[in-house]
This record gives C-alpha cells, structure tokens and sequence, in this order.
C-alpha cells in the first residue's frame, strides 16, 4: 500500500540517502533495467518538480533511457538494500537480469510504464523532459580530473515528477 506525499517532502533525506545508493529504473522494448545512482538533484525548474539523473553513454541503462520517455528512482528508505545496490551497481544489464539477480521485485508505475524497485520505500515517476549531454569544455577542470579522467561524461536527463508516494 502507498501514500502520495509531495515530491519535496523528503527531497532532503531522499538527496541524502541517493549518496549511498537508490535504484534509477526505465524501460523500452519490453526490456526493464535498475542501475545504482549516487548523483541526482530534486528541484523545480520550469516550475515543476523535476528530478535530474545522469547516465554515461557506456551504461546498458543508457540505450534503454535514450529510447524511453520515463524513467523512475526508488530511493532505499524502509530497509537495508546495500547487497542489491552493489550489484545494480556494479553488474551490466547486457550480461545478466540484474533484477533477478539482486532478488528485486518491481512494482508497476502508477503514471509512468517504467516500474519501481518494491520495498525501497519511496518512489519518484519522471517524464523526460530535457536531456543534454555534458560539455566537458563548460565543466570546472577540478571536477573533469576527478570525475572524468577517462573522459566518459555523462548525459543528463531531467523528468518532470508526476508522481510522488511511499510505502506506508
């Protein structure tokens, strides 16, 4: 069972805990795929929620999200999820169903066909609405050395939250 709550409700403990790990899922294709975030922004541009994610080009999940519209993040509130995260994070989808692997059951979307991860706690629905890929010649020298040394940017995704719940 899930409640709505407003999407920034818990964007501080949702920014907080997507450090440590939270589950970006999207589909196309009849093709579902999670990987570990541990960037992501919660804020209103264009005013309206938006939850920004990055994805670098080499990422399985990459040529699923380019393809899709939507994606969701599912963000580890209720209960200890590190062993599912480290093999969302650290696995390809290309090589093997992550989600089966990780013993994750999905949970369909309530306004997006990209489902959530069950159990995690609290869940963001997003509709891509811009996408850029990063300018490495716009990004500070500082974070292109310690984030980007062999130069795999990422492409930035951001989705309009159209949908906003937890578990209760």
């Amino acid at each position: 069972m899930t409640k709505p709550v407003d999407f920034s409700a818990y964007a501080g403990k949702a920014i907080d805990i997507i450090g440590k790990g939270a589950f970006l899922t999207t589909a196309h294709g009849g093709k579902v795929n999670t990987m570990t975030i541990g960037w992501g922004s919660i804020g209103v541009i264009w005013s309206k929620p938006i939850f920004t994610v990055l994805v670098r080009p080499s990422r399985f999940t990459y040529g699923l999200i380019e393809k899709s519209s939507e994606f969701t993040v599912s963000i580890p509130l209720a209960k200890d999820m590190k062993e599912a995260l480290a093999l969302c994070g650290t696995k390809s989808g290309r090589d093997i169903d992550k989600i089966a692997a990780a013993n994750l059951t999905l949970w369909p979307g309530q306004k997006v066909a990209v489902p959530v991860i069950a159990g995690a706690g609290l869940y963001y629905e997003c509709q891509i609405v811009y996408k850029q890929a990063m300018l490495p010649s716009a990004l500070d020298s500082g974070y292109q050395a310690r984030c980007y040394a062999a130069g795999d940017y990422h492409t930035m995704y951001f989705g309009e939250i159209v949908a906003c719940y937890m578990e209760e």
